[in-house]
């Protein structure tokens, strides 16, 4: 694999080119970003996939739901549908996407959409009657078509956008100056604790404007795996025989949180569509034994495995330190644009 993206390090170039003509227009104005009398914060990355957008939405999620109606928007990756929606009763992940739903499941105090054109998506929204405050577009870092009054931009602590480089040879979508864009930078799935010095070394390689704000977050597992309507000490469960099955862009760590040596662990692509095959592989692993899961995962597979075996293990993102002032800008930038609905 490393060996072809060398060999197709000029599509690399070519591709890196082409992103940014693109973002030249946009930022000259050539090509029309469109804007919205609310705040509309856009979480996202330079690099395709696995920097912890989904935890990150859902740490906004719970700052503000109390204060605001909130609306999440994203485009419903790999769903069975087309269009707008807007989740209700009859919503699942094949409609919606996986992450969507796990929003809709999770937060039933806010509204979650889709939609493939965030644009169309937005006006949806707002012709309602009973209207978002905040919209939180999720994975739109890239659209441009829609200018967002506030981005927070993601990197992996393992996989930084500073050593990383352009499409097929490397992993960005989009050139590392595109890094500006970004209001807040946020290193994620980072070892906690982290040094004062190893944050200060990344900040350099990072190479921040005056104006932007760094941050540094791990994942943090609970301490309980989930069922229907059950839930286990995770303690209580490592020592046991167990398969773990995860669809998800990086797993190891969920693995490793998890596992003991007699566990089976099957890795899917991140947002897999399971199979009846790959249903009757995870059956046959696992006999009377618990099935564990990622809360992403959990959305598709419920209802294809027996409920009393199939279980998942929520994840949050916590921050290192400064998750008071992160708290306390985003809530600054929410209270200085609010449009007169909220006035």
């Amino acid at each position: 694999m490393n060996l072809l993206r060398k060999i197709l390090f000029p599509f690399a170039i070519l591709y890196g080119l082409i992103t940014s003509i693109r973002n030249f227009l946009f930022d000259k104005g050539i090509l029309k970003s469109y804007s919205f009398d609310l705040p509309i914060i856009a979480v996202g990355n330079l690099s395709v996939g696995g920097t912890g957008k989904t935890p990150q939405i859902e740490y906004l999620i719970r700052l503000l739901s109390d204060k605001y109606k909130i609306a999440t928007l994203s485009r419903g990756y790999k769903r069975q549908s087309e269009g707008f929606i807007l989740a209700d009763a009859n919503s699942n992940a094949a409609i919606l996407g996986d992450e969507p739903f796990q929003f809709y499941q999770k937060f039933p105090n806010i509204q979650v959409a889709v939609d493939t054109n965030r644009k169309n998506g937005i006006e949806q929204l707002l012709s309602q009657s009973n209207k978002p405050e905040v919209i939180l577009l999720d994975d739109a870092f890239q659209h441009r078509k829609v200018k967002a009054g506030f981005y927070i931009l993601l990197t992996s602590y393992g996989d930084l956008y500073s050593d990383d480089f352009i499409l097929p040879t490397g992993n960005l979508r989009e050139s590392r100056s595109g890094a500006q864009r970004g209001n807040i930078i946020i290193v994620t799935k980072c070892p906690s604790p982290l040094s004062l010095d190893e944050q200060k070394e990344i900040k350099n390689k990072l190479k921040l404007s005056l104006n932007q704000e760094l941050y540094f977050t791990y994942i943090d597992y609970d301490d309980c795996i989930y069922s229907e309507n059950r839930k286990i000490k995770v303690d209580e469960i490592k020592s046991l025989g167990k398969v773990l099955v995860a669809g998800i862009a990086k797993p190891e760590p969920f693995f490793t949180y998890l596992k003991n040596t007699n566990d089976a662990c099957l890795s899917f692509p991140d947002h897999h569509n399971f199979t009846d095959k790959d249903i009757l592989e995870i059956k046959n692993l696992a006999q009377n034994s618990l099935i564990i899961t990622t809360e992403k995962d959990y959305v598709r597979l419920k209802g294809s495995l027996p409920s009393e075996q199939l279980f998942y293990l929520p994840i949050k993102s916590s921050f290192i330190s400064g998750s008071e002032n992160f708290d306390k800008v985003i809530l600054n930038y929410i209270l200085n644009n609010q449009n007169s609905n909220l006035q």
